[in-house]
């Protein structure tokens, strides 16, 4: 909150479409929720569409501690878990499918064939 204690810090995020992730666009001083979502609104009509707009009061949004970021930290033998010794499968199998039988050599294994 800043010094006079009448405006609020808010936190603006935006998404372009439904289907569109939410992203973060800026901050803005407002005296309460509704005014900053009026205020977050007007900016919008004059950059650019939008599908949902979102305001967050700054000081209800929770950020991790130092000791919570150290739990994010991967384990060193989980490498296992990663998919890139994977990559010499589509290869493999691209040479697979180029190598299938077709209808006429199959044929060409029953010797003559009956008329």
């Amino acid at each position: 909150m800043s010094e006079s204690g009448f405006y609020q810090e808010f936190e603006v995020f935006s998404k372009r479409s439904d289907t569109s992730p939410i992203q973060y666009q800026f901050s803005l001083l407002a005296p309460n929720k509704e005014l900053a979502l009026v205020m977050a609104q007007e900016n919008f009509m004059r950059r650019e569409p939008v599908a949902d707009i979102w305001v967050v009061k700054r000081e209800d949004i929770r950020k991790m501690t130092s000791e919570e970021r150290q739990s994010l930290q991967r384990i060193d033998n989980k490498e296992y878990r990663n998919t890139k010794g994977y990559g010499y499968l589509k290869k493999k199998w691209r040479h697979y499918e180029q190598d299938m039988l077709d209808e006429k050599e199959i044929l060409s294994w029953g010797g003559k064939q009956k008329t």
